[in-house]
């Protein structure tokens, strides 16, 4: 997800936060402080006027036209910007890997000199600009459409915004070193503004100050009415922010359950990196989530706390989001930063930046105490069943998944299933097995946990690491003795498309793979729902998945190997009947049952306009996903094994 390449590590004096809360802030109970080890220094006398590099450029923030999803941006260029003056703007949001071509959305771009003149605009690419004549300061405009309410983008409507840097900033060119201000003029029905920028000193409450542009594009902010709560974890100040429809939520329990999270995950890595974090929540029902150095933001349904689950799912993406804050943004994979803003950027690791992120995610809630066994377990059970249900894992190994991230992970298509794998799903099973093994070698010494904490000890920083760095130090974490071993591994399950084995994890953790109807002892939901009639007839199968199209039954996806790939159907055929008789819309079930395995039907399907009939011969639809679940015959020595992977952080 997000990064700006991390600086050296230096000594950060702490910098007063200022806190504009708009609820009582929830009291949390404290732990003791983690000494903290700062990776980036703001002096706050730096500020808007100046910097050891020059002159601020400043970036006035107007939203008159907002209800248009209009944003107006005058950037004042300071006169020491040399003798060309060229402006540019990101085609990406680092974290999210995709060209997103954020210049399609300017309009109206004028410059004028400090004489009021206009200047000669020249657009010379797709994201470039020269300004012709531009002596002295220079007063750049333009409007920018925002309507993209995700989490790389920014949108404004009449009740807020929401500000991603890469896709509102223009920058000047070969100049990155140089501090930017922001200034957000608001409406006055707007509350106020949100992010992890410092405060212009002398400035208002909407005015910030990034050291430079890799900290403005890192710093999203969200302007508008929002409920801010407080706490503190590790000797450093947290803030949640939740904006857009609050209705429903809890903010004491909210608050309470995000300071859990922020103790366990500072627990595990063993340090604090940051001088204060913010939480940015935009409850717009949407999901998804961007991780920034001292902050996040997230966006999510509007209710999440009304479904148990639902509420859970959010907290792993709180979970998520916040672990990128060591792994990611400061433990990187080498190419991601300092970062082309205009280019791809390729890595061959998003299987540790985004895979073993999700591993954790959701485990470091039950180490917190906001999950149970049971549901972790069907959580884990849920990503290697949809890994063992995806063709695309013999096509694509891990490595591949990754470097191919900006063609296939975020440009899915009808065959994407048949050709690729997610670096997430495959990640996170990989980092399962992986912690099993490195526990089981060291007789339960170690754990991924130590191998993390050793790779964030000799590569987080400046420079990052490469593969071949990280492997070392999973195999320093084993020892000599069981480093071939580890790295064979490694081998299989990174560069290669066999299937993972979940063994080893299976007996170190005293679990076991059963089918969805086994009734175990220890599963207490086994007599819920009702099972199929004893000798019920197995209903023929086509492996077809439909959408309805306005009443219409149209193919949307086919995995290889299936009944209905292999007799010629095609995404975006229209089923209209199957044996003659019309197809429901609802698609094929109820058909199915009156057919079985090993019969042959004529399915008839429009094809562009034109009827046309084609024999499928049926098959039997794949056996459920098997289910993880405790082994009630495990030893002792597992069950133990279990409880120490497991165990709440106090």
């Amino acid at each position: 997800m997000r990064l700006c390449p991390p600086l050296p590590l230096v000594t950060l004096l702490p910098l007063p936060l200022v806190w504009v809360v708009a609820c009582q802030p929830a009291v949390v109970p404290e732990v003791p402080a983690t000494p903290a080890a700062p990776v980036r220094a703001v002096e706050s006398a730096v500020l808007p006027a100046a910097s050891q590099h020059g002159l601020a450029v400043r970036h006035d923030l107007r939203f008159d036209a907002a209800n248009a999803h209009m944003i107006d941006v005058e950037m004042a260029i300071p006169e020491d910007h040399g003798a060309t003056l060229e402006l540019w703007m990101p085609t990406w949001t680092p974290g999210s890997y995709l060209i997103r071509e954020y210049a399609r959305n300017i309009e109206s771009l004028e410059a004028r000199g400090p004489d009021g003149k206009p200047l000669l605009v020249q657009r010379t690419a797709k994201n470039r600009w020269v300004v012709d004549g531009a002596e002295g300061a220079v007063a750049v405009h333009y409007r920018l459409y925002a309507n993209e309410p995700r989490v790389q983008a920014s949108y404004v409507d009449g009740d807020g915004a929401i500000i991603n840097g890469a896709s509102l900033f223009l920058a000047l060119a070969d100049d990155r070193v140089r501090a930017q201000r922001v200034v957000a003029h608001l409406p006055k029905t707007w509350g106020g503004g949100w992010t992890g920028l410092d405060r212009s000193a002398g400035g208002g409450p909407t005015d910030w100050t990034a050291a430079d542009l890799d900290e403005l594009i890192d710093s999203p902010i969200v302007l508008g009415n929002a409920e801010v709560t407080t706490f503190e974890a590790g000797g450093a100040p947290h803030r949640f922010v939740l904006m857009g429809n609050t209705a429903g939520w809890d903010l004491d329990k909210v608050t309470a359950d995000v300071a859990a999270i922020t103790r366990t995950t500072q627990a595990l890595w063993g340090n604090v990196p940051y001088a204060e974090y913010t939480f940015l929540n935009v409850a717009n029902n949407t999901r998804g989530g961007l991780e920034h150095l001292d902050s996040t933001l997230m966006m999510s349904a509007n209710r999440v706390m009304g479904d148990p689950e639902t509420y859970q799912s959010w907290l792993g993406l709180v979970s998520h989001e916040f672990f990128h804050t060591w792994n990611v943004k400061r433990l990187r994979p080498a190419p991601l930063g300092p970062f082309d803003y205009e280019a791809e950027v390729y890595t061959p690791s998003l299987w540790v930046a985004e895979g073993l992120t999700s591993y954790y995610d959701d485990l470091l809630l039950v180490r917190a105490g906001l999950m149970d066994e049971k549901a972790y377990l069907q959580r884990i059970t849920d990503q290697i069943g949809k890994l063992s249900e995806t063709p695309g894992r013999t096509v694509q190994t891990l490595e591949q998944a990754s470097a191919d991230a900006w063609i296939k992970h975020y440009r899915r298509d009808e065959n994407s299933v048949n050709t690729a794998i997610s670096y997430y799903v495959k990640g996170m099973a990989v980092g399962f097995v992986l912690d099993a093994r490195i526990r089981a070698a060291t007789e339960g010494q170690k754990s991924l946990d130590d191998a993390l904490r050793l790779a964030w000890t000799r590569h987080s920083g400046e420079r990052g690491f490469t593969p071949a760095e990280l492997e070392t130090v999973l195999r320093d974490t084993v020892g000599p003795d069981e480093a071939a071993a580890l790295q064979a591994f490694l081998d299989r399950a990174l560069r290669t498309t066999e299937e993972l084995d979940y063994t080893p994890a299976l007996d170190w953790f005293g679990l076991k793979l059963v089918s969805p109807d086994d009734k175990g002892e220890d599963d207490e939901t086994s007599d819920e729902g009702e099972a199929p009639e004893d000798g019920a007839p197995t209903p023929g199968w086509m492996g077809e998945e439909t959408r309805n199209d306005g009443g219409r039954v149209v193919i949307s996806t086919l995995q290889r190997g299936t009944p209905a790939m292999d007799a010629g159907l095609l995404v975006g055929d229209e089923l209209v009947a199957v044996d003659g008789f019309r197809v429901p819309k609802d698609g094929l079930a109820v058909l199915m049952k009156e057919h079985r395995p090993g019969q042959t039907v004529v399915v008839t399907v429009s094809r562009a306009g034109r009827l046309r009939t084609v024999a499928v011969e049926l098959g039997e639809a794949p056996a459920p996903t098997l289910v993880l679940k405790v082994d009630p015959e495990a030893t002792a020595e597992a069950v133990a094994h279990r409880a120490a992977w497991l165990a709440r952080v106090p």
